[in-house]
């Protein structure tokens, strides 16, 4: 067996109280004018990492959105200009960590991530922005964080709805990557662990929120698929949930846990060796079948419709995601993707 694996540069401090860490972080990275971001409702969570900065901290920019629209990443690469920022700490879910990829894409400014969810957007050169309803992504080593702090007590907050979604973000992160055209023997280990951590961590989570061991294994498993998306090829199931989330601004995590059975169900069958994987990770036999009850028995939206897209959608969906090649292991007929967005509208897998 011959492979290419290619590891980023990346540091992460992993650990409960990690956040207390954030001070020799910036230090460490000679960063003394940091500029804080978060979305709005995670403003206390700011203000807490800034006051532990101290005067390394020179402003907080607290306007970050889903999707990183792209008047927010240049209100927010202002703020950062304008306060003399030498790095931005970003501290929330994908939508704060994608804003500071942002500024770090046109501007080269170093970042701190400090992830609250499990969308392993830090694990990664992927960036995003969203302008005129349509969501750009590239990947670029600019945007990579140059440090990762995964506190799990930041995590024990985050509502079980979210969780679950961002538990199934991270889980489809791992299976795009087992069936991506540069998969590898290493990525394919820590996928499988990835998934087996989080699909084990996310009931008990549901059941006691407070559960700091599931909330460190589910961190845990969020790293691992993140990085696994942060080394392989996105395919039709990250093509799909940009454009539904560029173009109709569906919820990023919760269009993810929606697709992620119907994509499961179009790919697998020509992708053995991933299937086996996470038949194996999730101890079932049927992969689809076992994404879809799992998250709706933990209480999360079961179609698309819930989420607010109609069949008339279908025809600006189909059309963004055939006009430009990407990997798949299947082809990607108009047909195939119509049956898949009329079975994920309806939740037809859902029991």
């Amino acid at each position: 067996m011959t492979f290419t694996y290619e590891a980023l540069p990346m540091r992460v401090v992993f650990g409960t109280g990690s956040l207390r860490q954030l001070p020799q972080e910036a230090e460490r990275l000679g960063l003394r004018r940091l500029l804080v971001l978060s979305t709005p409702e995670q403003r206390p969570l700011a203000e807490r990492a800034a006051g532990l900065l101290g005067d390394a901290c020179v402003g907080l920019f607290t306007g970050a959105r889903m999707h990183v629209p792209a008047e927010v990443a240049e209100a927010a690469r202002t703020a950062a200009r304008d306060a003399g920022a030498d790095g931005c700490l970003a501290i929330g879910g994908g939508s704060t960590i994608g804003l500071g990829k942002a500024i770090a894409l046109s501007s080269g400014l170093p970042v701190i991530s400090v992830p609250t969810t499990y969308a392993g957007s830090e694990m990664t050169t992927v960036w995003g922005l969203t302008e005129d309803g349509r969501k750009r992504t590239g990947r670029d080593r600019a945007v990579l964080p140059r440090s990762v702090v995964y506190d799990p007590a930041l995590t024990v907050g985050l509502p079980v709805d979210m969780s679950v979604t961002s538990g199934f973000n991270a889980i489809a992160h791992a299976m795009e990557a087992l069936y991506a055209p540069d998969a590898s023997p290493i990525v394919s280990l820590m996928a499988e662990q990835g998934v087996r951590s989080l699909a084990a961590a996310l009931p008990v989570i549901a059941a006691d929120p407070g559960d700091l061991p599931a909330r460190t294994d589910a961190l845990r498993g969020a790293w691992l698929c993140g990085a696994c998306l942060g080394a392989t090829t996105m395919s039709l199931h990250h093509k799909l949930c940009h454009i539904l989330g560029g173009t109709f601004d569906l919820p990023h995590a919760a269009t993810h846990t929606v697709l992620l059975p119907y994509v499961a169900a179009l790919n697998l069958p020509a992708a053995p060796a991933a299937e086996q994987a996470l038949r194996r990770a999730l101890a079932t036999d049927d992969v689809p079948q076992h994404l879809a009850r799992a998250s709706a028995e933990l209480g999360a939206p079961r179609s698309l419709a819930e989420l607010g897209l109609t069949e008339p959608d279908f025809d600006e969906i189909t059309a963004q995601a055939q006009a430009q090649p990407y990997a798949n292991p299947r082809p990607v007929t108009e047909g195939a993707l119509r049956a898949l967005l009329s079975d994920a509208l309806k939740g037809t897998l859902a029991p």
